[in-house]
């Protein structure tokens, strides 16, 4: 069974800004290419960080009297507030994944650390892309027969390689797995079904299998 990659989802040509960008500069770049972030990189191309709207609209909330009045604004909203340059306004240090990462790898990171985009570094911590949230979503788009094929090829044939009595058809609409027939044991039919949610672009799964030997029995 083969997992998608980031390799295969993120952005390549990724904008990015020096450290010693201006702030309208970084407004500017945001704006133009039409992104909600960009990475803050060295002259050598590392990310050092990464800068999104959210970053910069402290600016913004720093000038109100009423949000500088709150108690619980913390000191690292009020530097961002008085920051001019890239350094100062990104949140580093990067969070940063590698292209060879399944989509499930990279998900749980951005779950773990609470963000919504990942930067990719290669080997020698090289940038090489960025992947978002809405870029892990994509493998749900996959088609209904690439999934089922899948799941008949990898799952079924080669990975538990059916006997006699396994007999069992796979249908998916959209995205969806419904499992029928029979198998030759009862233990397989949990190791399908959790099998087959791996499988990228599977949504659910409903398995309605029955089977020729209980070999969960106890003799």
């Amino acid at each position: 069974m083969r997992h998608r990659k980031v390799s295969e989802l993120m952005t390549r040509e990724v904008i990015t800004v020096p450290q010693n960008a201006a702030f309208k500069d970084i407004v500017r770049t945001l704006t133009e290419h039409q992104v909600s972030a960009v990475p803050v990189v060295d002259s050598a191309g590392h990310p050092l960080g990464l800068i999104s709207e959210g970053d910069l609209l402290q600016k913004s909330a720093g000038q109100g009297d009423y949000f500088r009045s709150l108690p619980e604004r913390e000191a690292l909203q009020e530097d961002k507030a008085a920051a001019l340059r890239a350094e100062e306004l990104m949140s580093a240090p990067p969070v940063c994944a590698n292209p060879d990462w399944t989509v499930a790898e990279a998900a749980r990171l951005m779950e773990a650390q609470g963000v919504k985009r990942l930067l990719v570094v290669d080997e020698t911590d090289m940038l090489v892309g960025i992947v978002s949230r809405r870029d892990l979503l994509r493998i749900f788009l996959r088609d209904d027969d690439a999934i089922r094929h899948e799941i008949m090829g990898d799952i079924l044939d080669r990975t538990l390689r059916q006997g006699p009595a396994d007999t069992i058809t796979v249908e998916v609409a959209d995205g969806r797995v419904e499992l029928r027939g029979t198998v030759q044991f009862k233990s397989l039919i949990p190791v399908i079904e959790r099998l087959c949610r791996t499988v990228d672009g599977v949504i659910s799964v409903k398995e309605l299998l029955g089977y020729a030997v209980d070999d969960n029995v106890e003799t």
